[in-house]
């Protein structure tokens, strides 16, 4: 029988008043701050009460590379919480909040699928507690206190043509790639030069928030966001425009994780909201702390595959909120290595254990990188109804010969119960291998150096070479003495490599870096590699094109 529609689902579900889910955590409604029956904020002044709590086990869910076959991170993610739930463990989510561009575009939502889902998906996948917009907000705030200080005789001495802070909207807009603002003349539209549009996610500000501790941390590091250069070349950083107080207000409620529910109850907090492929794609630090002092368990995801979102929350997010993995889940799907092997997407559902075979070498490259750090790993099997039983029985065997724990997965079906295997191979991970987790490489190490430690030890490459304004971005970097911190690599999703047509993990090929950007308010540096943009564009025939709502309030086509 087919499946409903993820919407659907949703729509039946018989979930708890968001007091009830609070309740499970220690929380009473004077602590909350109510956005409808479903949704709440937690104020930052009630987390602090639960500091001096121990810490619970920091479960950390990624993905082999990811293709059009499907992978399943977040259902797995959303399923085996709802699985430790169903086995009565005090399990918790901190989750990132989707993106308007992707839910639009080609991606679709990212709030699980079937019957693993966080609730309620439409909000969470739309506008849900507003603060992606506050964050687009802040930004272009800035960037409007930015331009005027230009043509307002421009004290400071901004040189025009490096004014390295662009605009900001949460939509995929192509043609605001690259633009020209200041038309008009100076006293009508101020100067000209050329400018263009990132999408809201990838902004400096949205990480800042993903990464601050607390509203202290947080002005300090919107204080330091580079937003130019003076004509000798100098950085200026935002607190010389003057505007930092503004910013922090029109971001008070977005600093603030909100508290949403699985289809079968467990708490989830959302927060954040990250790209992997252009930003460090992970959820809050404010979320993941405050999670791990309220329950046994915490489940969290990095965006995309091991070698983007698992390196960014190892190499940068544990760094600064010295957090420590006790164990890393790698999901994988039979369909999905069988597009590594070579197969067809259109014959993908063909039970084929030659391609299967053929796929490997991307899982194991991804469960190698973990094990760099010193992080135990388990690889959920996420089943598809077209999976033949010769080839799960063929990844099992995999999986033991390469000496790696395993749990098959149905949570898109099943919802928790179809979690079980993988919850007590997690269980039994944590049980029986205790974490060593180390960082890659050292952050005061030269930017060159650190961006090779990534290329050659999580992308498989021989080499790196510089073009474009790569080699005068890091020279500039360097210069002003910014050049001692994490690295956060902006790289395609669809291959190991900075090729996306490129599958399975090649090795001994050369990483190209076309430009180096600074998010000293952040706290690391993002080379652009190969040619990733920070704007995405929507697809021939967009997600946006099957969505609606019709006038009884039923909405359709979103996932």
């Amino acid at each position: 029988m087919a499946m409903k529609p993820d919407i659907e689902i949703a729509q039946e579900a018989k979930v708890q008043h968001i007091e009830a889910i609070a309740e499970k955590i220690g929380l009473s409604r004077d602590d909350l701050e109510f956005y409808g029956k479903y949704k709440a904020k937690i104020p930052l002044d009630v987390l602090k009460r639960f500091e001096g709590n121990d810490y619970g086990k920091l479960i950390f869910v990624t993905a082999i590379t990811a293709t059009k076959a499907g992978e399943g991170k977040t259902v797995t993610s959303i399923g085996l919480c709802q699985a430790m739930g169903h086995i009565g463990k005090n399990v918790m989510l901190s989750l990132r909040e989707p993106s308007l561009g992707p839910t639009f575009g080609i991606k679709g939502g990212a709030t699980g699928g079937g019957y693993s889902q966080v609730y309620p998906m439409w909000d969470i996948d739309l506008h849900f507690t507003g603060d992606i917009h506050a964050v687009g907000t802040a930004h272009n705030l800035l960037s409007a206190l930015t331009e005027n200080h230009v043509t307002k005789k421009n004290p400071l001495g901004l040189d025009p043509t490096r004014i390295v802070l662009r605009k900001a909207l949460d939509m995929n807009c192509r043609e605001l790639r690259d633009i020209v603002v200041g038309l008009g003349g100076r006293s009508k539209g101020g100067v000209p030069r050329e400018s263009g549009f990132d999408i809201t996610v990838a902004s400096e500000i949205n990480a800042i928030l993903a990464l601050s501790s607390d509203m202290a941390d947080m002005r300090k590091r919107l204080s330091s966001v580079v937003v130019a250069y003076t004509f000798d070349g100098k950085p200026v950083t935002a607190d010389k425009l003057k505007g930092i107080g503004a910013m922090c207000l029109l971001l008070k409620d977005a600093i603030k994780p909100t508290l949403v529910q699985t289809l079968e109850g467990q708490p989830a907090l959302i927060h954040g909201s990250p790209f992997a492929n252009i930003a460090h794609g992970n959820s809050s630090i404010i979320a993941t702390k405050s999670a791990l002092k309220m329950a046994d368990y915490v489940i969290t995801e990095g965006g995309f595959a091991a070698d983007l979102g698992m390196e960014k929350f190892f190499n940068i997010v544990c760094r600064m909120g010295n957090l420590k993995p006790d164990v890393a889940v790698l999901v994988a799907s039979i369909r999905a290595l069988k597009m590594h092997g070579g197969m067809d997407v259109k014959e993908i559902g063909n039970p084929d254990v030659s391609f299967l075979e053929k796929g490997y070498p991307n899982l194991d490259k991804h469960i190698e990188n973990i094990k760099k750090f010193g992080v135990p790993v388990v690889v959920a099997i996420n089943q598809f109804p077209t999976d033949s039983q010769e080839e799960i029985e063929h990844i099992k065997k995999h999986c033991e010969k390469i000496g790696a724990r395993f749990g098959l997965s149905r949570v898109f079906m099943e919802g928790g119960k179809g979690g079980v295997e993988l919850a007590n191979a997690v269980l039994e991970s944590l049980e029986r291998e205790k974490a060593d987790f180390k960082v890659l490489y050292d952050e005061n190490a030269p930017i060159r150096d650190k961006i090779r430690t990534i290329a050659t030890e999580i992308y498989g490459a021989q080499d790196v070479v510089y073009t474009g304004t790569a080699p005068a971005d890091i020279k500039a970097i360097e210069a002003a003495g910014n050049d001692k911190l994490p690295i956060c690599m902006a790289k395609t999703q669809l291959s190991i490599t900075d090729d996306p047509a490129k599958r399975g993990a090649p090795r001994n090929w050369v990483l190209t870096v076309r430009e180096v950007r600074l998010s000293a308010g952040a706290g690391f540096i993002v080379p652009l590699t190969g040619e990733i943009m920070t704007m995405p564009g929507l697809p021939t025939v967009p997600a946006a094109e099957r969505i609606n709502i019709d006038d009884s309030g039923y909405i359709t086509g979103l996932n």
